[in-house]
C-alpha cells in the first residue's frame, strides 16, 4: 500500500484562531479512538524481548569497543554504529514507561531502570510524571509544556544550537548525579535540583512539581542509585581500576546517542504554534509520522517514535500496535482527512520545512 502524503495545513490557519482550529476532525477522533479499544493491548513478552535484544546489542557492542584490543578501524566503526543504536533504542522505552500503568507489563520499570536508566543516567522519575503533561489538552504548545518550543518562529540559529547542546548530555549529567545529587542533601539545593535539573524537558521556564507518595519513594531510590553508580564509576577511573578510555568511550556513545534522539525530537513537530491553546486535531497536525515506505526512521525513530503525531491522538497506545493503527486509519479515512495532513515522507523534509520557517517575519 503506498503511503498517502498530504502537505500539513500551514502554520497561519494553525494562528488564525489564536493557534487553535476552528473544529475537531471528529472522523479522525472517533476512529482513533476505536482503534485504541480495539488495539490497546500490551504484550509483554514483546516488551521484555525487545528490551533485552537492544540491551545485548548496545552493550555488547560497547563492551566490544573497550575490551578487544587491536580491532580494524571498520570493525570499531560497526561497533560503534551498534552501540550507539542499541543504546538509543533501549532508552527509548523511557517513553513507553511514562505511559503504561504498572501492572500492563508487571516488573518492567524496575528491570529497565536496572539494565538502562542508571547506566544511562536517565532513570525513569526522569520523564514520569513529565511527559504526560506535554499531552494534557491544554497544555501542548503552550508556555507551561515542558517538551515544546516554538522552534520555527524562532532564529535560524537555534536550530543547530539546539541539536549541538545535545553532544553535552552526558557531561551534565555526570554533573547532575555525582556533585548535584549528594549536594542536594542540603535543603536550598535540594529545592533547586527538584524543580530544575529533575526532568527530561526542553523548554527552559519548566518547573516540576515533585510527586508525593509511592512516586517519590521510587523517585528517592533511583536517584540514589543513579547518584552511587555515577559516583563509583568516577571513583574506580581516580582509582585506577577502570581505564579512562573506557569512560570515554561509554560518554561518546551516550553522547552520540543523544544528539539522534535530538534531531528525532526536531523532527517530532513543525514547532509552529505561538503559545495559544490548541485543539485536538491542531495538535495532531503540529505533530509529525513519518511512516513506511521510508525505512530509516526505524533507526532515528525507534519504538514508535516514527508515528509521533499517531501517539498524540492515542498516547496510551503501546508502540508495537501503533503500525497496525496508522494502517487502518490510511485505509478508511478520505484523503481530504486531517490525518493525511500529519504524515510526512522523509526526515529531511521536516527539518526543511522548520528551517524555512525559522527566522521569518510573523504577521
Amino acid at each position: 500500500m503506498n503511503v498517502s502524503v498530504a502537505r500539513p495545513l500551514e502554520a497561519p490557519l494553525l494562528r488564525a484562531s489564536g493557534g487553535a482550529m476552528a473544529g475537531e476532525d471528529m472522523a479522525l477522533i472517533k476512529l482513533a479512538a476505536a482503534l485504541g479499544r480495539e488495539l490497546g493491548a500490551y504484550r509483554p513478552v514483546l516488551y521484555w524481548l525487545d528490551t533485552l535484544a537492544s540491551a545485548i546489542v548496545g552493550w555488547g557492542a560497547l563492551a566490544a569497543l573497550i575490551l578487544v584490543p587491536g580491532l580494524p578501524v571498520a570493525a570499531q566503526a560497526v561497533f560503534a554504529v551498534a552501540a550507539v543504536l542499541g543504546l538509543y533504542r533501549l532508552g527509548s522505552f523511557i517513553h513507553e514507561i511514562t505511559h503504561m500503568k504498572a501492572d500492563s507489563v508487571p516488573g518492567y520499570r524496575l528491570g529497565w531502570n536496572l539494565i538502562a536508566g542508571v547506566p544511562l543516567m536517565i532513570p525513569s522519575f526522569m520523564y514520569e510524571g513529565v511527559h504526560t503533561l506535554h499531552h494534557a489538552r491544554n497544555r501542548y504548545g503552550t508556555a507551561r509544556d515542558p517538551e515544546y518550543m516554538a522552534l520555527a518562529l524562532k532564529p535560524k540559529l537555534s536550530l543547530p544550537l539546539f541539536v549541538a547542546v545535545s553532544a553535552l548530555g552526558p557531561i551534565g549529567l555526570i554533573i547532575r548525579w555525582a556533585v548535584l545529587t549528594p549536594l542536594s542533601l542540603l535543603p536550598p539545593v535540594r529545592d533547586f535540583v527538584r524543580t530544575r535539573l529533575s526532568a527530561l524537558s526542553i523548554n527552559p521556564d519548566f518547573r516540576r512539581e515533585p510527586p508525593v507518595g509511592a512516586a517519590m519513594t521510587r523517585w528517592n531510590l533511583m536517584e540514589a542509585a543513579t547518584s552511587l553508580f555515577v559516583i563509583a564509576v568516577l571513583a574506580s577511573v581516580a582509582a585506577g581500576i577502570i581505564p579512562l578510555r573506557a569512560v570515554l568511550i561509554w560518554l561518546g556513545v551516550l553522547s552520540a546517542s543523544m544528539v539522534i534522539n535530538q534531531v528525532r525530537t526536531l523532527a517530532a513537530h513543525l514547532w509552529e504554534n505561538d503559545g495559544a491553546e490548541m485543539s485536538i486535531t491542531a495538535q495532531y497536525l503540529d505533530s509529525v509520522n513519518v511512516p513506511p515506505p521510508a525505512l530509516l526512521p526505524a533507526l532515528w525513530a525507534p519504538v514508535g517514535l516514527r508515528y509521533h503525531a499517531l501517539h498524540h491522538l492515542l498516547p496510551g497506545l503501546p508502540y508495537h500496535a501503533l503500525g497496525a493503527a496508522h494502517r487502518r486509519l490510511l485505509a478508511e479515512l478520505p484523503a481530504g482527512n486531517a490525518f493525511h495532513g500529519g504524515n510526512h515522507p522523509s526526515l529531511a523534509g521536516v527539518v526543511a520545512r522548520l528551517w524555512a520557517s525559522a527566522g521569518t517575519a510573523r504577521g
